[in-house]
Formats: C-alpha cells, structure tokens, sequence
C-alpha cells in the first residue's frame, strides 16, 4: 500500500481551493438560537429589543441553511373575542415573519400559522404566557408537505 503524505502547505491549499473548499464558509458556521418564544404584552404585536437581536440570529441560521423553513405560530390569550384573538396572533406572527425577511429570509421559507387563542402554552387563565410567537424550524420537504 503506498500512502502519499502531502506537507506542502501551499500545494494543501490550492488542492482545497481547487476542489471547491471555502474557509468562510467553515469559519460562519451558525448554530441555531436556542429562544423560540416570543411573549408580547396586552393587545401588543410590535417586537421589543430583545426579541429583535434574537430574531437576528434566527434569520442569520436560516440564510446559512437554505434547506430549512420556519413556521411563525401566532398566539393570544383569552380575552376578548376569538375573531379578535385570530386577528392579533395573524399580526404577531406577521411581524416576525416580516423581520426576518427584512433580515434576508426569503418568504417562500416562512410558513405563518395564527391560532388565536386556541392553542393555550399555560392554563387559560396565565395570559402573559399566552400571548406569544413561537418559531418551528422544518425541512423543505416538509414545509412543502405543510403548504399542501
């Protein structure tokens, strides 16, 4: 068996150049945020500081990871109407979905999802809880699965 031992730091470097390898790319790697709630105050659908400089993160993971989606869940707590409530969570999930297209998401990877109140994260009566975003990441298969 005959092993070639190239230690030749230049000719290494064209070879993975040629190839097609960029260190740019290996050095921007981007793991995903781990905050995947976004809680809003009463009758609130505007995004606050905080949630700003994490939905920047998020939308920097999914740029550098093309073959995932992300589905926005709107949510709201219990007051108030239902038509209302789907209302309100349709405008909260619209609002992180535009950020992160601001943010150089393409829409086509943004599946927004309103349930109103219909889908309580604590009990009924813990509305502060209830009144969020929630981002859930899916492949493209099955975002496309999603889409009908």
């Amino acid at each position: 068996m005959t092993v070639l031992v190239l230690d030749n730091p230049d000719l290494i470097a064209k070879a993975a150049i040629a190839s097609g390898f960029s260190a740019s790319e290996l050095a921007t790697d981007v793991k995903r945020p781990h905050r995947m709630k976004f809680h809003y105050g009463f009758n609130k659908h505007v995004l606050d500081t905080g949630d700003v400089a994490i939905l920047k993160q998020h939308a920097n993971y999914l740029r550098q990871y093309p073959n995932i989606s992300v589905r926005v869940h709107g949510h709201s707590d219990n007051f108030g109407g239902e038509d209302y409530n789907q209302f309100l969570a349709r405008l909260r999930a619209n609002a992180v979905a535009r950020f992160l297209m601001e943010e150089g998401v393409r829409e086509s990877r943004i599946i927004l999802k309103a349930w109103g109140s219909s889908r309580p994260l604590a009990t009924p009566d813990d509305h502060a809880a209830n009144r969020r975003v929630e981002l859930e990441y899916v492949t493209q298969e099955m975002a496309q699965a999603l889409q009908g």
